[in-house]
């Protein structure tokens, strides 16, 4: 039985180094990630398999109980906290247990332990069966004193601004504070490519390449940097018919 993949989740960066302690020492978990934010961690587990979130009920941006509300049953919770009086709370949202900090290693063994015994009910019984609908098609981004939702089909491309980005979609421009490297990190790799040191293409939006540019449209031209190059063809090549 493979060990079931666990994402922390804390603003306290001491609590996520107890937890990733707590984590490293149980044989049947692995740690696929820590976040410092619910947005964050929103992202991660759409791209990638999340079996148990530990989580903070007091978290910017999104509470642990708001959180889980989006989360939608997409991976089995465990809420950690100092304040004991949202216990009950917490067990109304069908969390697996609820931890109170600071928390000892036993009883955060028991909580993991019960996470794992859950675990069989949400592996489908029959293995024929087709897998569920693919992730939802969104991120959630913070801009202007906000946290806005970005649908993934709507972007067009992305480009670099050092330690900022700006999305350009369908519906206008957003500017936020991410590298290009977490950028590419956490949109899915299948439909989103990066060109050049500073741009990013949605490859649905690609309409023809002409000498060093690629063209989502007759007016949009982005540069493709050599570095790039290569992949980027190869990307394309089973896509291209007349391939001499």
């Amino acid at each position: 039985m493979h060990p079931l993949n666990c994402l922390l989740v804390d603003d306290e960066p001491a609590a996520l180094d107890i937890l990733t302690h707590y984590v490293n020492q149980t044989p049947f978990l692995k740690l696929a990630g820590r976040c410092l934010g619910p947005i964050e961690a929103l992202q991660k587990v759409y791209s990638e398999p999340i079996d148990l979130i530990f989580i903070d009920i007091h978290m910017p941006e999104l509470s642990g109980l708001d959180f889980i509300k989006v989360l939608n049953g997409r991976a089995k919770v465990i809420l950690t906290t100092a304040y004991s009086q949202y216990a009950l709370e917490g067990y109304e949202y069908n969390v697996v247990d609820y931890l109170l900090k600071p928390v000892a290693f036993d009883r955060f063994l028991k909580a993991a332990q019960k996470a794992l015994d859950q675990r069989s009910p949400l592996t489908p019984p029959n293995p024929t069966v087709p897998p569920q609908p693919a992730e939802e098609d969104y991120i959630f981004v913070k801009a202007d004193n906000r946290t806005q939702r970005i649908t993934l089909s709507d972007i067009q491309y992305v480009e670099g601004l050092g330690n900022y980005v700006s999305i350009y979609t369908d519906q206008g421009r957003v500017v936020t504070l991410l590298t290009m490297k977490e950028v590419e990190e956490r949109l899915p790799e299948r439909r989103f490519m990066r060109i050049h040191r500073s741009y990013l293409i949605a490859l649905d939006r690609l309409q023809y390449i002409e000498g060093n540019e690629v063209f989502l449209d007759k007016k949009t031209a982005i540069p493709l940097g050599e570095t790039y190059r290569e992949k980027f063809f190869k990307a394309l090549e089973s896509k291209t018919l007349n391939k001499r």
